[in-house]
């Protein structure tokens, strides 16, 4: 079998961490492809190529027309499986190239393409205008930074469309450096015993933002006379840059080292490494200067912090602050075990992430979910059936409830795993939560012709966990869900309804909707819990595949124990404490009962040794409940608001001793832990979850008494020796919900 074989093309002018990413990935894919760089200016990047030995080819020529006949000329008569592009000239080269080659487009992106000719106004008419035209009609795209990827999500790039590589290097070839004052020597800076150096890796052009690094070294130095700053680089701002020194009194401290070609002995002869961007992808400087155990100042920017964890692998502090920028310094200056702490568990982070080993297997990753794409598109059209592709989802997401997003991630994991090229469009309230959180196209729950458009197209519909078919919150839900189901059939879609609840439905009209739509549209119907199947009965439903499962949320994972430990320490909390969980929420009703709730969180607390805890399952709505009932508290608990994260909530409720919850979810990721339950239900679905799981007290919420808490409580307690016990009735219930996935894999 013949080598895949692709070409890349980039300008040729190309410096720092996009010519790094280029030569460094292109010699080391040669090792397993065909890759052939094509460049369209000679100089130091097309000269550096040679000198790697990456396969080169070098077309002179200023006209974008002539540069296209010529490559052309090059490329005629030769198989080209993708065509890879690099920066504007590389992107409009292959716009122009993909008339005349059948191959994929595919371009990587090293930054904020809007911010590319920042104060060249000239340039960023010209050839910003033509690189965004180019970038819209790229095939697929690829982001160096999980900022990047989100930056194209969020200015409607298509997001199936989009893969993400972290950039890497090589941590394995040992590195000889210069010694450190002669290095310096060298560059034109001479250092006392003593003296801490400072320094940055960059091009001089306003988006890395020099200008905040010299006014903060005018601070820094006026508490601090052994610091000094060598910066290595060179750009359009140089001469600014030196005035600005000269006024700010600094020529004897700083060092313009100009571009340098050594970067190891750069970095190795420094003590603290910098980054002052406005904007970036994921720079090279910060693995060059992790990799010789530098400390790490940066700003707080695109792709950065995936890296840069502040405090623990770095610091971070926001853009064009001198004063904090400032702050860093200084205390870095006078700290140097902080330095060598700090420098070593950044190496060791990236060692770990970011190898050239780690970025060439995605790289190659990438090329073949292209190529598979490609391929499974040609099949699709050679018949008319085959056309259609694609999955659905349709839910109440993006809502900020994390029991929505945990029965989310399981759809979506459950389809990935039976088809992971698949398409998939998710209707939901916030489309960029989605985009961003998940990487699949989201449509508006009400875009009703958009929702159609992509229901014509899609092979599954699927109507997602939850407990859609229902009327106690509102007709217009129920009717917007059953709307949704008809039209998917009628649209040609398989439909199936995923671990969902049923109920109630109230009244003879809506029964008979419900019953008619179930019946005549949907195929299959997995369910969470027995009453469900009952509901389903009592309305005449029997014609669709019904199947008994469990909730989507019970196969979620939870986050690290160390992520909930933190957010426990950072609240003041002990881990390894005793705690009772409250997870609440706004219902008719629930005022009048608040205050019998903080009785029995006090009771908790006083009586049994308990410090009472609130979450929220939505990270919207249910801080409100919460706060109401801590107001009325003699002793307030604490509050952990705001988690969006399903795995750190599971994670979290495993550290709990007993938990009182109103929702449903509340319930079911406690479980996974064993945690004692005590259900407050505002909806019979709480009910029916703890009789499935056959554990745990629950009453309605226009019930409850301060009487019947103290007991459910006291009862919950002394089930805590049981856990382990407990858990294994969830863990039946885990296994009982691949009914869910095995429904969507007969349909697909």
């Amino acid at each position: 079998m013949s080598k895949m074989r692709v070409i890349h093309l980039i300008g040729g002018g190309d410096t720092g961490g996009a010519k790094t990413h280029v030569l460094h990935l292109l010699r080391e894919l040669n090792r397993s492809i065909d890759a052939q760089l094509v460049c369209f200016r000679r100089g130091e990047f097309s000269d550096d190529a040679q000198r790697m030995g990456v396969p080169i080819h070098v077309i002179e020529s200023g006209n974008p027309l002539i540069g296209l006949r010529e490559l052309r000329k090059l490329l005629e008569g030769q198989r080209v499986d993708i065509i890879h592009c690099h920066g504007a000239r590389g992107n409009l080269m292959g716009n122009l190239l993909k008339h005349f080659i059948k191959a994929p487009v595919v371009t990587t992106v090293h930054s904020d393409y809007r911010l590319d000719y920042l104060g060249r106004p000239v340039a960023r008419l010209s050839y910003g205008t033509t690189n965004l035209v180019a970038l819209r009609r790229m095939n697929y795209y690829i982001g160096v930074s999980d900022n990047i990827t989100d930056l194209l999500i969020q200015r409607n790039f298509h997001v199936d469309r989009i893969e993400n590589i972290h950039n890497g290097i090589d941590f394995t070839t040992p590195i000889n450096c210069v010694p450190r004052e002669e290095f310096l020597h060298s560059i034109g800076m001479e250092v006392k015993p003593g003296d801490v150096v400072a320094g940055i890796v960059a091009r001089l052009s306003p988006v890395k933002d020099i200008p905040t690094l010299l006014r903060a070294m005018k601070l820094a130095c006026e508490q601090e006379p052994r610091l000094k700053l060598a910066i290595a680089g060179d750009g359009e701002d140089k001469d600014k840059l030196t005035q600005l020194t000269e006024e700010l009194g600094l020529s004897d401290r700083v060092c313009f080292a100009g571009w340098v070609k050594d970067v190891n002995s750069f970095f190795n002869a420094i003590d603290i490494a910098l980054l002052t961007s406005l904007s970036e992808g994921f720079p090279y400087s910060l693995t060059e200067g992790a990799r010789m155990h530098k400390a790490t100042i940066s700003t707080d920017v695109g792709g950065i912090p995936a890296l840069i964890k502040d405090g623990e692998t770095g610091i971070l502090f926001t853009p064009r602050d001198e004063k904090a920028l400032s702050r860093h310094l200084l205390d870095l200056a006078r700290d140097p075990e902080r330095r060598r702490a700090l420098g070593d568990r950044l190496y060791e982070k990236a060692r770990e992430e970011y190898s050239i080993e780690s970025m060439v297997r995605r790289q190659l990753e990438i090329y073949n979910r292209i190529l598979e794409r490609e391929a499974r598109k040609e099949r699709r059209c050679k018949t008319r059936k085959e056309r259609r592709d694609g999955v659905v989802v349709c839910g109440a997401y993006g809502h900020g409830n994390a029991g929505d997003d945990a029965i989310l991630k399981s759809i979506l994991h459950s389809v990935r795993e039976l088809d992971e090229y698949v398409p998939i469009t998710v209707l939901a309230k916030n489309t960029l939560s989605i985009k961003e959180r998940y990487r699949v196209n989201a449509v508006y729950t009400f875009n009703i012709p958009k929702i159609l458009w992509h229901m014509r197209g899609a092979r599954l519909y699927i109507n997602g966990g939850g407990t859609l078919i229902q009327n106690a919150t509102s007709h217009r839900s129920l009717w917007y869900y059953l709307f949704t189901l008809w039209a998917a059939k009628r649209c040609g879609c398989k439909v199936a309804m995923y671990g969902c609840g049923i109920g109630p439905v109230k009244g003879k009209r809506n029964i008979k909707l419900a019953s008619w739509v179930l019946n005549s549209s949907v195929d299959s119907i997995t369910l969470r819990e027995p009453d469900s199947v009952s509901e389903l009965g009592r309305y005449g439903v029997n014609r669709p595949s019904i199947r008994l499962g469990s909730d989507p949320a019970l196969v979620l994972k939870p986050a690290p124990v160390s992520q909930a430990d933190k957010l426990l320490t950072d609240h003041g909390l002990d881990p390894e404490g005793k705690y009772i969980c409250f997870l609440l929420r706004t219902w008719w009703g629930f005022s009048g009962k608040a205050p019998v709730l903080a009785a029995a969180a006090e009771y908790a607390r006083d009586r049994l040794g308990l410090t009472p805890v609130f979450l929220s399952i939505n990270s919207l709505q249910d801080g409100a409940a919460a706060r109401v009932v801590m107001d009325k508290m003699k002793k307030p608990g604490i509050l952990l608001d705001g988690i969006q994260s399903p795995e750190l909530l599971i994670s979290l409720l495993g550290r709990m001793s007993v938990v009182v919850s109103m929702r449903l979810h509340g319930l079911i990721f406690s479980s996974l832990s064993g945690a004692p339950l005590v259900g407050v239900s505002y909806d019979p679905k709480i009910g029916s979850f703890i009789r499935y799981l056959d554990y745990g007290e629950w009453i309605d919420l226009s019930a409850v008494t301060e009487e019947w808490l103290r007991t459910a409580i006291d009862g919950a307690v002394e089930l805590l020796p049981k856990r382990q016990e407990l858990r294994e009735k969830t863990l039946r219930l885990i296994e009982v919900e691949k009914v869910n996935a095995q429904a969507v894999k007969e349909l697909l």
